[in-house]
């Protein structure tokens, strides 16, 4: 279960944190939106500090599928409805420019980057007419696709020409090397303009949440705003190449994209504590279209889902001065970390940003989401069985796939020891789940 990017990386390594320290922007979370905050300020020539609870890279980015691009599902069809064309343009210039940042930095790099079209494909023709309409509107060079190189059911594709894919973890070790880094060093509490690990306190006079799901229930209603989602990996030798990055616009469906002789082939996806058909649907559709194939890996990944598609990076809620995060990334955590990181930089240096307002973490959420995250926090705070997560009391399920006890309402898993491994619980289960 551990990714081909884990098997292929070697990360540099640091010092946990021992005794107090001072700093201007404290990051907590080395993630890639962690890890760009530290480089990009760093490079500004601002004292900065990020502190790592295990190690670079070993959360999210560690198990992506590692596309680089612009296409986030149909979504632009869905913003210039909802939120204006203004919006919409917004939301598809920043992700151009963090796809051309990826591309700058990479350029003298050896992460295997590679410059790919990217393809969401669907059943309804309707609704990729409709955006390729949309981004047409917005003066992007997108096309629609008939035919497929794939097994899947699809009336064609909105194809993103000039996208990339690369190698996550190489791209980290090499950025993050020289960086201002703690390892082992969990942020037990937070105070406003301080941080405080079993080592010793950090004092900072702004703060940056790149914890996939930020860690303070009491602002910002994240609670309610977030809700988790997994997806699953297999890695296949002996299939044929798909030539391209592809995306089911159903999150139910299938997504592929190649890493050397590898097919990468990804879905089985389910609300986590949630039923889905994991690495066995996967495996089903292998053994059906691809009965040459054998399978060289597997793993999983867990996304933050916004309620309207589009990240939060600012500051953290209109009553936290000097405290900021990054979350909600939804399924494009590459892109979106860039984005955030960008954007960020810029924010806790004082300076302007043009897309602050889109990504704002205080934007309005009265979204049909809210109401369907809300539902599931009710009926799992109401549900009579043990164990609970410690995050905020909900009946905790547990996961045969993964071999694991995981909370419906904001996504915490545990081991069946209960051991902590996925936030925004902080703490371990006190106690072993007694059955399943």
């Amino acid at each position: 279960m551990e990714s081909v990017w884990r098997r292929t990386a070697r990360l540099p390594s640091f010092p946990p944190l021992e005794g107090n320290a001072e700093t201007e922007v404290l990051i907590v979370g080395g993630g890639m939106a962690g890890v760009l905050c530290a480089y990009f300020l760093k490079q500004a020539g601002v004292d900065c500090l990020l502190l790592e609870a295990e190690t670079l890279g070993g959360g999210v980015t560690g198990n992506t599928t590692a596309k680089i691009t612009s296409q986030h599902g149909l979504i632009y069809h869905k913003l210039t409805r909802s939120r204006g064309a203004e919006a919409a343009r917004l939301y598809l210039e920043l992700n151009q420019a963090a796809l051309e940042r990826f591309r700058a930095l990479c350029r003298d790099m050896d992460c295997d980057f590679q410059e790919q079209d990217a393809f969401v494909y669907s059943r309804s023709r309707d609704k990729l007419e409709r955006e390729a309409a949309a981004l047409n509107a917005l003066g992007f060079p997108a096309r629609l696709a008939g035919e497929l190189p794939l097994p899947v059911p699809a009336a064609g594709a909105v194809c993103f020409p000039g996208q990339a894919q690369f190698h996550p973890l190489r791209f980290l070790a090499a950025i993050a090397r020289g960086l201002p880094v703690h390892e082992h060093t969990k942020v037990l509490e937070l105070a406003p303009g301080a941080a405080f690990t079993r080592r010793g306190t950090v004092r900072a006079d702004r703060i940056i949440l790149a914890t996939h799901f930020p860690m303070l229930n009491k602002h910002g209603g994240y609670w309610l705003k977030l809700y988790q989602h997994r997806s699953y990996v297999l890695a296949l030798r002996g299939a044929p190449a798909a030539g391209g990055m592809y995306v089911d616009e159903d999150e139910r469906g299938l997504s592929f994209r190649d890493w050397g002789d590898l097919l990468l082939l990804g879905g089985g996806g389910h609300r986590t504590g949630k039923q889905g058909g994991g690495w066995a649907e996967l495996a089903a559709f292998a053994k059906k279209h691809y009965p040459q194939a054998r399978e060289a890996g597997r793993w999983a990944a867990q996304d933050c889902m916004s309620l309207d598609g589009i990240p939060y990076a600012g500051l953290y809620s209109s009553g936290t001065e000097g405290l900021y995060t990054a979350a909600g990334f939804n399924k494009w955590g590459m892109t979106s970390s860039m984005a955030a990181a960008l954007v960020l930089a810029d924010l806790v240096q004082g300076k302007e940003n043009p897309y602050a307002g889109l990504l704002s973490p205080s934007r309005g959420m009265l979204r049909p989401q809210l109401a369907v995250n809300a539902l599931e926090a009710a009926v799992s705070l109401l549900t009579p069985a043990s164990p609970r997560c410690p995050h905020m009391g909900c009946a905790l399920k547990y996961n045969p796939q993964e071999h694991s006890w995981d909370c419906p309402c904001h996504g915490s898993r545990f081991q069946e020891d209960g051991r902590l491994i996925d936030n925004p619980a902080t703490d371990d289960l006190r106690s072993p789940p007694a059955g399943r």
